[in-house]
This record gives structure tokens, C-alpha cells and sequence, in this order.
């Protein structure tokens, strides 16, 4: 089993000045739609995940200092992305269950929904 939280969770989170990355795995398209408004946000679309590999993300979540909660629309591709970074040996990925779809349901129907 891998590590996940709640939309709930994510919300307090992000209203803490808790130092993470939030890594949004949506394609482009994708965050027109519904997107989280936050300075700790980092976009990596699965499609760059796939053909670049690590090399696609930051170097904030390649030094693996701080927690990663990956968020996509329902949590499927975030999944995915935690395992695969598990696998890659990062310790501190977390999928956030639900998705931005579940995000903009229980905790901030602002940002938008598709």
C-alpha cells in the first residue's frame, strides 16, 4: 500500500505554511478546467513524466528534502506517479485519493470541475 491523504488533509495543508510540493500530474488541457492556486504547486504532466523521466521534475522534488503530494483529477495517474516514484526509491510521495475532482466537491468548489 502507498502512502495517501485526503482532499480534506490537503486543503489544511494548504492553508499551513508547511513547506511540500504539490505536483499536479494533469495534462495542460487539463488545468484550464479546475486548478489549485498555490505557490507549492509544480505541473508535470504524465506525458512528460513518461518520456522524460525523472529529468522532468524539479530539482525541489529530485532532492527529495521535502514531502510531494500528487494530485490528478481522480486520483488514478497521481497513483501511478507515487508508485513509480516509490519504485524510484523516493520516500516521501504521497497521492492525494480522490483527485482535484474530489478537491473542488468537499473542500473548494472554486476551483472549478470537469
Amino acid at each position: 500500500m502507498y502512502p495517501e491523504i485526503t482532499v480534506t488533509e490537503l486543503g489544511r495543508k494548504l492553508k499551513s505554511d508547511e513547506k511540500f510540493v504539490l505536483l499536479d500530474v494533469r495534462e495542460t488541457s487539463e488545468l484550464n478546467q479546475a486548478k489549485i492556486t498555490d505557490a507549492r504547486l509544480e505541473v508535470v504532466p504524465m506525458s512528460l513524466l513518461a518520456q522524460k523521466g525523472l529529468k522532468a521534475l524539479s530539482e525541489t522534488v529530485r532532492s527529495q528534502k521535502i514531502p510531494v503530494y500528487i494530485i490528478c483529477h481522480h486520483g488514478s495517474r497521481s497513483m501511478q506517479a507515487t508508485m513509480w516514484l516509490a519504485r524510484q526509491g523516493y520516500k516521501n510521495v504521497v497521492n492525494v485519493g480522490g483527485g482535484i475532482d474530489a478537491y473542488a466537491r468537499e473542500v473548494d468548489k472554486s476551483v472549478g470541475m470537469y
